[in-house]
């Protein structure tokens, strides 16, 4: 199996978040436990593990994501890498359908050799703070939302901007918390200053303490904050060790996601 480390939401190298991309045969998935060992061996917040369909079939290629330690609904930065190198290597052209557990999902090339992804935007509904959640962030929660099941996290407003960046969670706590995971989010404190809200996302649950940018927590961040702040086109800016900006466009149901990749490593997985 050849296998890629690809960085996602971001363009240039050893920033973004990094995710492996596994291509495979048109024969199928391998078994279960292989691609949780090789996720595993990677180690990184997803694996994708990706083979082109027949024609005629309701997609183009079917796509898994795994987390070092399961299998997840939907993954938005893994999705990207794996359509970034669909289209950087020829092994696919134009509009990518990708079959998952999240229904079809779609991904282009955008303006300037971005990718831009067409995910499920997330429902989402008020629900009473956890009474650990604040001791477990160490802030004050100003609200927060069910983010649906295809996310399936917790996303909570603070107070502002320093809140967020400051943050320094209780991930123990966190993860005994009923959600996949917890995302942040606040107002930029400067709107001038290429993004209009901020957000951190930590998934101890599933193997992830904190991952450095989440394509699929903006499906619930891009309405959430585009009824604040009255628009339905926004930047966020993920604001991790590694950070990585995220454009947004919220249609209705559907919401657009659009960042660069950059491919760092290639190579075989051998065992």
């Amino acid at each position: 199996m050849k296998i890629r480390i690809v960085d996602a939401f971001t363009a240039r190298p050893f920033a973004g978040n990094p995710a492996g991309v596994v291509l495979l045969d048109a024969d199928g998935f391998p078994d279960e436990d292989r691609m949780r060992q090789v996720a595993a061996e990677v180690n990184l917040s997803e694996t994708a593990f990706a083979y082109p369909l027949p024609p005629g079939a309701p997609a183009d290629w079917a796509l898994r994501w795994f987390t070092p330690v399961t299998e997840v609904d939907m993954c938005g930065h893994a999705t990207l890498a794996t359509a970034h190198t669909l289209l950087s290597t020829g092994a696919a052209t134009g509009m990518i359908r990708f079959t998952t557990r999240s229904g079809v999902l779609r991904a282009a090339s955008a303006d300037g050799g971005a990718v831009t992804l067409d995910f499920p935007t997330a429902p989402l509904a008020p629900v009473e703070p956890p009474s650990a959640l604040p001791q477990a962030l160490g802030a004050p929660v100003l609200g927060a939302y069910d983010t649906g099941r295809n996310v399936g996290d917790l996303l909570v407003e603070l107070p502002d901007e320093s809140a967020v960046r400051e943050l320094s969670p209780d991930l123990a706590a966190i993860g005994r918390l009923p959600h996949r995971g917890v995302i942040v989010t606040a107002a930029a404190r400067d709107r001038t200053g290429g993004y209009d809200f901020v957000s951190r996302f930590f998934g101890p649950a599933v193997g992830i303490p904190e991952d450095p940018v989440t394509g699929s927590a903006h499906t619930a961040l891009a309405p959430f904050w585009s009824a604040r702040l009255g628009r339905t086109e926004l930047t966020g800016l993920q604001a991790s060790a590694r950070t990585g900006l995220v454009r947004t466009a919220l249609h209705g149901d559907r919401t657009l996601l659009t960042g660069h990749a950059v491919t760092v490593i290639e190579g075989d997985v051998l065992a």
